[in-house]
């Protein structure tokens, strides 16, 4: 259609010059980073330093990269898709149905902290616990959704890159695990949460430009006011079926509750992944629940604000003279690949604006692509390289693994991504569908750290039985309602609500009722006879100190099990910080799910303009809230740290006084 013709905008250098400058300057700093760390703080990359951050990471920084691993490019796509095609509504429920997952993380994160205090990975506590089957199953699932993540975030890429400067599929596909496999193969997790911070950062800065232009300054809306009036406008263009009186301004939306639905069974399939167990292993034990709860509330922040801004803005814009193709209408290929926000990002910053939506994609897929390389990296050093392979696996071996399986790990996402865009699979098809594939892991994997009743049959079984049922139950709804299978039937909203809750609840059942016939009385105490790995051959020949603070951290974790009133009072702070978790996870996401969107809903209510002006200036307060906390209270925790580096760098104290300042 005509309305393909606005883009590429750019030349195919602009897209590579992002793709590879960025990635090649995030890698350069990164690696010089961990290397000034080793110089001047004498922080050994060891195996429990490259996979662990030796136990130590604070809350500013475990919310930043709990943000950023929950960010994906279907994020930022996916949500300003349904904005446009179903109103506000969607724009809320998109965020509410992922935050619950992440709220609920934070309990299994402070659990699995104070049960397995020496744990590399959660799988570990798996294979401790059940042996070898039910180990495998769940690394297998959690592997899928490495597989599946990071992949979606190759396929979201590529499609944008490709629209807006021409810039190969394939190229985008190999280009973009480059960067980020150099700086996690030096780096590690720390660098991995160190560039999350930073990616994050950028994200919130363009993010929040985006929103003034949109509702203070464009002359195309310029004030929330205008918006209301375009809005309704184009729900009177284009009325959208199941919303209330056919209006884009409403809460009740039977699609956008089932837009929340679906995120909320694809969000929960995000617990099965290993990488956020492992950024909870590498938490300080007192920052873990600060960190996720902290986590959560500003990661609603970004799919609220950007579909606020663009979802809303292209609904709005699309049927007048602003809109860049205007009188003609986005293709129904541009729609069903989410591919809206750089044209609305044209009408109101121009080629400036498409800039700044490559920059945000490049910034999270990164940062997201980072951690599960990271993630994976742990899955096959400690849980198939050390659990099958070597057991007395010594730390240097251990790295050179992790280094291996960083580069095969690049290799294959990137393959897996270039046969799928060849495909035609989109964003929001990959982000739909890997709850109904995995979301059957999600209960025995919780049970394993909660439950000790539940038996190695029940955690081998009930993922796979449950998998089993959920895909049949996806592929059928959609060829009763279609009479057909495709990728476009399959990506219906009722076959995926459907698949998603089957494979969310059918375990609450099968759990209980495969445990019971043989049930287990496990001990939970033995999760602590997990040991840390002897990473002496790394550190022989190294003079220095290890890093200020990590004796501290490790004292505790290496100590058996009551042997000092200290490790208890340790415990007994873990446990009431779990109960602090669980009651502020149900109070949020109480609040998020019902309490705050069911009575707009109920009550079938069209915004007013002035109830719309009020609900842009408190997405403006929420957005504010997510970017100062992310940006400025990782800086404040760190900020001895930070002068400590600094001053060694440039005044080179010696390791002493590094010590004192910190």
């Amino acid at each position: 259609m005509a309305s393909d013709a606005l883009f590429p905008i750019f030349s195919q250098g602009v897209g590579y010059g992002i793709v590879i400058g960025l990635g090649a300057v995030f890698a350069i700093l990164m690696s010089l980073t961990t290397f000034a760390l080793k110089k001047y703080m004498s922080e050994v990359q060891d195996s429990e330093m490259y996979l662990t951050a030796k136990r130590s990471v604070r809350s500013g920084l475990i919310a930043s990269s709990v943000v950023s691993s929950w960010t994906l490019s279907a994020t930022l796509l996916s949500t300003t898709n349904f904005g446009y095609l179903y109103g506000i509504a969607a724009t809320f429920w998109f965020g509410a149905g992922c935050s619950v997952p992440i709220l609920t993380f934070a309990v299994l994160a402070i659990e699995l902290k104070r049960k397995a205090p020496n744990a590399h990975t959660f799988l570990e506590l798996v294979k401790h616990r059940y042996g070898a089957p039910g180990h495998i199953v769940l690394a297998i699932y959690s592997l899928i959704y490495q597989i599946f993540i990071s992949v979606n975030l190759l396929v979201g890429g590529a499609a944008v890159f490709h629209l807006t400067t021409g810039m190969h599929q394939v190229a985008v596909c190999f280009l973009f695990p480059l960067g980020v496999s150099v700086y996690t193969f030096v780096g590690g997790i720390k660098a991995t949460f160190l560039t999350e911070w930073v990616h994050t950062v950028i994200l919130f800065i363009i993010m929040l430009v985006s929103m003034f232009v949109m509702y203070a300054t464009s002359s195309h809306v310029g004030s929330p006011g205008r918006m209301w009036e375009l809005l309704r406008a184009a729900s009177e263009i284009r009325p959208v079926e199941g919303n209330a009186e056919g209006q884009l301004l409403t809460m009740k939306s039977v699609y956008g509750g089932l837009v929340g639905l679906t995120f909320l069974g694809g969000g929960f399939s995000a617990t099965v992944d290993s990488q956020l167990f492992q950024k909870a292993i590498a938490a300080d034990p007192k920052s873990t629940v600060a960190g996720y709860l902290l986590g959560a509330l500003c990661w609603f922040t970004i799919p609220f604000c950007i579909a606020t801004t663009f979802g809303l803005g292209a609904a709005a814009l699309e049927n007048t003279p602003a809109w860049p193709t205007y009188p003609e209408l986005m293709s129904a290929d541009t729609i069903a690949n989410a591919l809206q926000m750089p044209y609305v990002a044209y009408a109101i910053l121009g080629k400036g604006g498409v800039v700044a939506v490559l920059l945000m994609l490049f910034q999270a897929i990164t940062s997201a692509l980072s951690s599960e390389t990271v993630a994976v990296t742990s899955l096959v050093t400690y849980d198939f390289y050390r659990a099958y392979i070597k057991p007395s696996a010594t730390g240097k071996e251990l790295i050179f693994v992790s280094h291996v399986a960083v580069v095969v790990y690049s290799i294959l996402v990137a393959l897996v991504a270039v046969g799928l865009c060849y495909a035609h699979f989109s964003v929001s098809f990959i982000v739909t569908a890997i709850g109904i594939i995995i979301d059957g892991a999600v209960i025995p994997s919780a049970c394993t750290l909660f439950w000790r009743k539940q038996s190695k049959y029940a955690v081998t079984l009930v993922p796979i039985l449950s998998s089993i049922a959920s895909i049949g139950t996806w592929i059928g709804v959609a060829y009763r309602r279609e009479g057909v299978v495709s990728v476009a039937t399959l990506s219906g909203f009722y076959p995926c609500v459907a698949g998603n809750m089957l494979a969310l609840t059918a375990p609450i059942v099968l759990t209980p009722l495969v445990t019971y016939l043989k049930p287990e009385n496990y001990d939970f105490a033995k999760f602590r006879e997990i040991e840390l790995v002897d990473d002496s051959a790394i550190r022989d020949g190294v003079s220095a100190k290890p890093p200020a603070g990590s004796e501290k951290r490790n004292d505790i974790s290496e100590a058996e099990p009551g042997t000092s009133s200290t490790q208890e009072q340790e415990r007994a702070d873990l446990l009431r910080a779990r109960n602090i978790a669980l009651g502020a996870a149900l109070f949020i996401a109480i609040s998020m799910t019902i309490l705050w969107p069911i009575p707009m809903y109920g009550t079938g209510y069209i915004f007013s303009k002035g109830f719309f002006t009020g609900w842009i200036v408190f997405t403006f307060i929420w957005g504010f809230f997510g970017a100062v906390t992310i940006t400025c209270f990782p800086l404040w925790q760190s900020r001895r740290q930070i002068v400590a580096f600094l001053t060694a760098v440039f005044g080179g104290l010696s390791n002493r006084k590094q010590e004192e300042v910190i």
